[in-house]
């Protein structure tokens, strides 16, 4: 294959592109940890949830391993979830003023070589699963029916973005199913919250390739709500904090959890009055600044458990 490993157009500057090594930079590109933003995202609903259940069960002394666990087992499997993503977008990809400079389409790495790190990443991912309980194994692997479609609904709805909010989301299941071995109402609820948040920041991100997508035909929230971007967040974001505000209910939380939630709501607010979807560095902006505001919700249930366990 070709020796070229310019970088991604929307990702310079990164410790990728200054200190890894050549041949290596293709394979981390392909698995985003030049970018590690969406393995940020696909994490916090894991610490929530985590965090959360340690507060229903009063106990934190397994909290802090399974929030380590949680950040390897959310990066390498966001690597992977990228890996098939562009294998199964390559073509896509190449049309994309964005995305051409992309492992695959520039042609940095083959197909074959793609799919053997993908199996690499999952079988370390499969490691960190192992650590935990069955009931926690089987709904972990559930996941991977979700990850595998989600790549191919842009070419069929116009809510591919669903499909994204259930499996970034899935890890609002884990807490419970980890540390409770079952998933209570309180998971359920708080699934269904960082779900419409998902649907949420994703339009937004989704608003940079805009134009590309419709010229190749790409369906997307983004596309959907066009001008209505902001009423439809507003709508997205209220339902997230009403959901988790009824999860924090079900569990009995305390007020540094509803603090929390308070400031995650302000921060999604503050989203909604910057966005301008005609800048596309903007919506990249503000699209990365969720992971502050997830880390803003993780902080108050993370007090709220220890307390709770005090």
């Amino acid at each position: 294959m070709s020796e070229v490993t310019a970088p991604v157009a929307d990702a310079t500057g990164n410790w990728v592109d200054t200190h890894a090594p050549s041949w290596a930079r293709p394979y981390l590109r392909l698995s985003r940890f030049d970018r590690p933003i969406g393995s940020w995202l696909l994490l916090m609903p894991c610490w929530w949830s985590a965090a959360l259940a340690a507060g229903v069960a009063r106990d934190v002394s397994q909290l802090p391993l399974t929030i380590v666990l949680f950040f390897i087992g959310a990066f390498v499997m966001r690597g992977a979830g990228c890996a098939w993503n562009d294998i199964t977008d390559r073509d896509l990809d190449a049309r994309v003023e964005r995305t051409r400079s992309r492992p695959l389409p520039a042609g940095q790495i083959s197909v074959a070589q793609a799919l053997a790190f993908l199996v690499l990443l999952a079988l370390i991912g499969l490691a960190v699963l192992l650590q935990f309980n069955r009931f926690a194994i089987l709904t972990g692997i559930a996941s991977l029916a979700i990850v595998a479609i989600y790549p191919f609904m842009k070419r069929i709805t116009w809510w591919p973005q669903v499909v994204l909010g259930l499996a970034f989301s899935w890890g609002a299941l884990m807490g419970f199913a980890v540390t409770l071995g079952r998933i209570d109402p309180p998971a359920l609820a708080l699934y269904a919250g960082s779900i419409a948040w998902v649907i949420g920041y994703d339009t937004i991100y989704a608003h940079q390739d805009a134009e590309d997508d419709a010229l190749i035909g790409v369906k997307s929230t983004a596309r959907l709500f066009g001008a209505r971007t902001h009423r439809a967040l507003a709508v997205l974001y209220a339902l997230a904090v009403m959901l988790i505000g009824a999860a924090l209910v079900l569990a009995g939380a305390r007020w540094a959890a509803w603090i929390g939630l308070a400031v995650f709501a302000v921060h999604l607010v503050w989203q909604i009055k910057q966005l301008d979807i005609a800048d596309g560095a903007l919506c990249l902006r503000i699209f990365k600044s969720n992971r502050d505001a997830g880390l803003l919700l993780f902080a108050g249930l993370l007090v709220d458990a220890v307390m709770r366990a005090a």
